[in-house]
């Protein structure tokens, strides 16, 4: 009975030892499987420039300067030629690309001053609050625009770090020629002092032309110093330069460089930021673990001239919904994912950014509804991928201007801004606009880009078709050119 007391005593401890190393065993991987998930996880970088027209890159048309980066990065990527922002202007565009929603969906953000009342919903899920919540290190660099106070600043909307100004680079009391405002008539003289801010706090007063000549620079080494410093996490970047808004600002070293004047040298500066993110994440390795994305937020400001881009044929720009205003260039890039040199025709919007970010790092969707889709399949240039068919033109006070579905938009009547009735500026002065009225009309966008002939008489069905979409857009998000409040919008933050 000892001897055998004893051995069934050994086996209980043998057992137990065996299940112990086994424990560890599957803790141990467990926990290395779960770290390497982490670390393999894509990483995220935006480049989102500001009234950049469809027209502006080499690898779209441009000439008069070079952009040899984002010429290469389309050589080893992905080209969209259907991209759009869901409304033409600076607020609404941003919260679109942030939040994967309609603007009017999130409250109707449009072009927010240092006076707003009214800002982005920190109860909104952004792209950096999803990855952020996936372990992912964020930071924001530029231009934010979706609330001017700290409640509202991009440290309250899932960023670990921000450098940049809260709102465009004009809204500021200094006049087109670079010189302080003294004129009391002069509405613009209210303008704050443009602010530098970095987390929640003024760290810099932004005072004359050469201190923005500065800030692409500094942006673009802010974002390459946290890539650098965040190289053994994943990581998100949102760059979002305040150029080429007018004011135009360029660096010394880029002065006098194109042949196309200060705007030409502004979007070679551009370009070679886009050039040094991409250098640096060959440098440490992490291209192939890193979607890169470069578009712009609308259109260009035409009435600008010679400081204004190109639409690249597309009709009016900046400040409408016509092509010009709302489809922008843009280039995708991650080595050995996207086929080098691919081309896509087909129709996708910086609110898809969201949901396909979502899906390529396994994340969860917003508990709140959107607008965006998965946009995976066209990056992977998946043969027949057709993901997005369909998509609104809201602008102004909540008012549907048109609807577009695969090749076909039907525009509805409405006023717009015109910059082809008068002469633009030049040399940094602005020149008129003038309010024109759009009519009742069918476009073929695969023919007839530029929206020059309309053809609902040809095409009664089709016409039929878009009334009834435009109808389902108006059911949920309102419409004001027909009366409809719109079941699924929601408010935005009130700022005190």
């Amino acid at each position: 009975m000892g001897i055998q007391n004893k051995m069934e005593k050994t086996s209980i401890i043998k057992y137990f030892l065996i299940l112990s190393c086994i424990t560890i065993f599957s803790l141990t991987f467990l926990n290395y499987q779960s770290t390497n998930e982490v670390v393999e996880k894509p990483n995220m970088v935006i480049i989102f420039v500001d009234d950049m027209g469809y027209g502006d890159l080499e690898s779209f048309g441009a000439t008069g300067y070079e952009t040899p980066h984002t010429t290469k990065m389309a050589a080893e990527g992905m080209r969209f030629t259907h991209f759009y922002v869901p409304q033409g202007r600076c607020s609404a565009s941003r919260a679109a690309i942030l939040t994967g929603a309609y603007p009017n969906r999130v409250g109707g953000i449009g072009v927010l001053s240092p006076w707003s009342e009214i800002a982005l919903d920190p109860a909104e899920e952004t792209i950096a609050d999803i990855l952020k919540a996936q372990g992912y290190k964020t930071a924001m660099m530029g231009k934010w625009h979706l609330g001017h106070k700290e409640p509202y600043l991009p440290l309250q909307q899932g960023f670990d770090e921000f450098i940049g100004i809260p709102y465009s680079n004009d809204m500021w009391p200094i006049d087109y020629d670079g010189t302080p405002i003294t004129d009391p008539e002069n509405n613009r003289i209210r303008y704050p002092t443009l602010p530098l801010i970095e987390g929640n706090e003024k760290i810099e007063a932004i005072e004359t032309l050469e201190d923005q000549g500065r800030l692409t620079s500094l942006f673009t080494e802010r974002a390459v110093e946290f890539i650098q410093r965040n190289r053994d996490y994943p990581f998100f970047v949102y760059l979002a330069h305040p150029q080429p808004h007018v004011p135009l600002a360029v660096s010394d070293r880029f002065k006098g460089k194109s042949e196309d004047g200060l705007f030409g040298d502004v979007m070679m500066e551009l370009d070679w930021s886009v050039g040094e993110i991409l250098k640096t994440l060959e440098e440490l390795d992490l291209s192939e673990r890193t979607l890169v994305v470069f578009t712009s937020d609308n259109g260009p400001w035409l009435n600008y001239g010679n400081h204004a881009g190109n639409t690249g044929g597309l009709r009016e720009g900046k400040g409408s919904e016509w092509e010009g205003g709302v489809r922008v260039p843009t280039i995708m890039h991650w080595k050995n994912t996207i086929p080098a040199g691919t081309v896509n025709n087909k129709l996708a919007t910086t609110m898809d950014l969201l949901p396909t970010i979502v899906s390529l790092t396994s994340a969860d969707m917003p508990v709140k509804k959107i607008d965006g889709v998965d946009i995976t399949s066209l990056l992977l240039n998946e043969s027949g991928a057709n993901p997005r068919e369909h998509m609104a033109y809201y602008y102004g006070n909540n008012e549907l201007q048109a609807v577009r579905k695969d090749h076909w938009k039907l525009v509805f009547p409405h006023s717009y801004r015109s910059y082809k009735q008068d002469l633009p500026g030049q040399d940094g002065w602005p020149g008129p606009t003038t309010t024109m009225e759009a009519e009742f009309a069918l476009y073929d966008l695969s023919r007839d880009p530029g929206e020059t002939l309309d053809l609902q008489e040809l095409f009664p069905e089709v016409v039929a078709e878009l009334e009834a979409l435009a109808d389902e857009y108006r059911e949920k998000l309102g419409d004001n050119l027909t009366g409809h409040e719109g079941t699924e919008r929601r408010e935005p933050a009130r700022v005190e």
